[in-house]
């Protein structure tokens, strides 16, 4: 016998499930069904597709005995199984990103935590949620060794040699007082036709039968009436997905997303499609209500499931729908593709990119359908999502259009997001130019940028983008049909020939002031000039978009590289018809003006969500300044 620890991760989850008072429990019947399912799906492929299992026989069953005497609870399988390194690599460590994830979202609230654990079900460690002690028994198709895992839950586990007949997996838990009703054979059979009707493979277990009395002609009792017990197949075992949708109920579709999914909320909508003609294949897609606790991480756990003629192939394969609709759960069943069909042949097959470009077509058909018809569901869908589906704006050039019409912006004149063709309405039908803002700061101090003073003047409205993602997208943003789409510091406005001249003489004015606080400000800014672009604001940055160094950052952004150098310097714009800048140009007080350069540039700088790099000559600055004021 082999005494091992557990993993720091693994230990954590254990302690939660051992320990939250948690109302939902029955969870855990899902999760070991699931993780069952999974072990003959895998059989099943490597059956038919890997020379080396041709000879194992797959007679796939899951079985559930309830033993009242021993207070134990047996699930069991004749799926692949497993030898001494997958029971470390499966039940001693924490492997999925998933499941990292939903540690790193732990509160350290019981309660909050154990909400936590009904939404996501954290696998086969569930079972700690109701046992004392958990064995383990699991051979491996194909090898001769059978192990025993046992724990208690208490940060240790046991593995040592067993014996077994066949191949798979027999988990037995011992189950705490509190948790026998999980002996109840009726109540188990309610969770599995809740969570696992659809499991693709029998469930058996022993029910009670009554067999009604034997009576003769004349009405006496020959034989007694009497209580049998068989074995019987309590799910349906039909996927659900080969049924016709006329035949599935609403519940129905729930409990199977429940299983796929790992959760224990409502979908927040499914789409259901049977293609055919010179390719078929039929997808079920499930839109989560919440977005997984995975969702920006590099190493997220896809939601899709790839079956060939229901034969279970991955769900661990990121080409099998593109990366911004990562947040999918479901299922992809082709007639199409071969049985051995690997990696690499999945991200150049050409069915399979015909059934990932339609299934791609027919989400955002469904998104622009529930955007339409229920736009309270899509704010829902848009608040969990929408920064992942705008990832397609970056690299799906081919659905752009249809993507940026899914889209919900916050604008200069609205108070709530509104959606792409709602904002289009007020669009200019003439110069037919979408204006927009981009800022890693937050929306109220974009909404109040400076570089939006001349949009606000002529009650012209601006897309206002404030998340990272933005300044990273919008730039390869250039059209939408028939309209541009145009930064603000790139507007032009018409302006009469007096407007012109009125401006050039007031700039010629205004030479002095700029020379000297370019003098003052030095490298920190490119050039010091005058604009008419502004109204409120005394000045605002601008980026020489014909330098260099600007348009190589620029580039290596949209790589979505960052090399540390630093930023080029800006261009400080100030506005001649502002007071401080028109008192500015009359003072001789060198020193206010030294200070007040310095403050000016520091304020263009805050507005556009830039970080200062000395806080504290700032407020120096700024407070001499005010001594002189008052």
């Amino acid at each position: 016998m082999a005494k091992h620890q557990f993993q720091t991760e693994a230990n954590q989850i254990l302690n939660l499930m051992i320990h939250s008072l948690y109302s939902n429990k029955e969870i855990f019947i899902r999760e070991l069904i699931s993780n069952a399912s999974d072990a003959l799906d895998k059989l099943n492929m490597l059956v038919l597709t890997d020379d080396a299992y041709k000879g194992i026989a797959f007679s796939p069953r899951i079985d559930i005995v309830v033993d009242k005497e021993t207070k134990t609870l047996t699930i069991k399988d004749s799926g692949i199984g497993m030898n001494e390194e997958d029971l470390m690599n499966n039940l001693g460590t924490i492997a999925k990103s998933g499941t990292k994830a939903f540690l790193e979202n732990l509160t350290g609230d019981q309660k909050k935590d154990s909400n936590l654990i009904g939404q996501f079900g954290v696998g086969f460690y569930a079972c700690f949620m109701v046992a004392h002690k958990v064995e383990v028994t699991t051979k491996k198709a194909g090898e001769d060794k059978a192990y025993l895992w046992t724990s208690k839950g208490d940060g240790e586990f046991d593995i040592e040699d067993a014996s077994m007949e066949g191949h798979g997996t027999q988990i037995v838990m011992y189950l705490n007082e509190d948790d026998e009703e999980f002996l109840d054979s009726y109540r188990i059979e309610n969770i599995i036709k809740k969570y696992s009707n659809h499991i693709p493979f029998p469930i058996f277990m022993d029910k009670e039968k009554y067999i009604p009395a034997k009576k003769d002609d004349e009405g006496n009792e020959i034989e007694p009436s009497k209580n049998e017990i068989e074995n019987v197949q309590i799910n349906r075992a039909n996927a659900l997905w080969t049924i016709s949708k006329s035949e599935i109920k609403d519940e129905e579709y729930k409990d199977f997303y429940s299983t796929i999914a790992h959760s224990s909320e409502e979908p927040l909508a499914w789409m259901h499609n049977k293609a055919e003609g010179a390719i078929e294949y039929t997808t079920l897609f499930y839109i989560p209500s919440k977005a997984p606790m995975d969702l920006y991480r590099v190493d997220y756990q896809t939601g899709i499931k790839l079956y060939i003629n229901r034969v279970f192939i991955t769900d661990d394969e990121k080409e099998l729908m593109p990366t911004y609709m990562r947040f999918l759960r479901g299922v992809i069943d082709s007639k199409d593709l071969p049985l051995n069909v690997s990696r690499e042949i999945l991200q150049s097959n050409a069915v399979m990119a015909k059934i990932r470009n339609a299934s791609v077509k027919k989400v955002l058909s469904e998104l622009a359908k529930i955007a339409k018809n229920d736009k309270e569901k899509y704010s829902t869908f848009f608040k969990e999502f929408g920064n992942v589906l705008k990832e397609g704006l970056y690299s799906d050039y081919g659905n752009r259009e249809k993507i940026l019409e899914l889209m919900k912006f916050n604008t200069l004149e609205s108070n709530e997001m509104v959606m792409f063709e709602d904002f289009l309405k007020n669009v200019d039908e003439e110069k037919k130019e979408i204006y927009y803002i981009t800022g890693k700061t937050s929306l109220s101090m974009l909404k109040n940028s400076p570089a939006l003073e001349r949009f606000k003047s002529r009650n012209i409205d601006v897309l206002i983008l404030n998340e990272e993602v933005d300044t990273i997208i919008f730039p390869m943003i250039t059209e939408y049909k028939e309209y541009k789409f145009v930064h603000v510091s790139d507007a032009k406005f018409e302006e009469s020939e007096e407007e012109k001249k009125a401006e050039e003489e007031t700039s010629k004015t205004f030479e002095g002031l700029t020379k000297e606080l370019k003098d003052i400000l030095g490298d920190n800014v490119k050039s010091v000039e005058t604009t008419f672009d502004l109204v409120d604001s005394p000045v605002k940055l601008k980026e020489d978009k014909e330098d260099p160094a600007y348009m190589m950052a620029k580039m290596m952004k949209q790589m979505g590289q960052d090399t540390g150098a630093p930023a080029p310097a800006p261009i400080l714009q100030i506005n001649p018809k502002h007071e401080l800048i028109i008192k500015l140009k009359d003072s001789a007080d060198q020193n206010l003006i030294h200070d007040a350069a310095h403050v000016l540039l520091d304020q263009a700088k805050l507005f556009d969500g830039v970080e200062l790099e000395d806080t504290a000559d700032f407020i120096l600055r700024l407070n001499r300044i005010i001594s002189k004021a008052i």
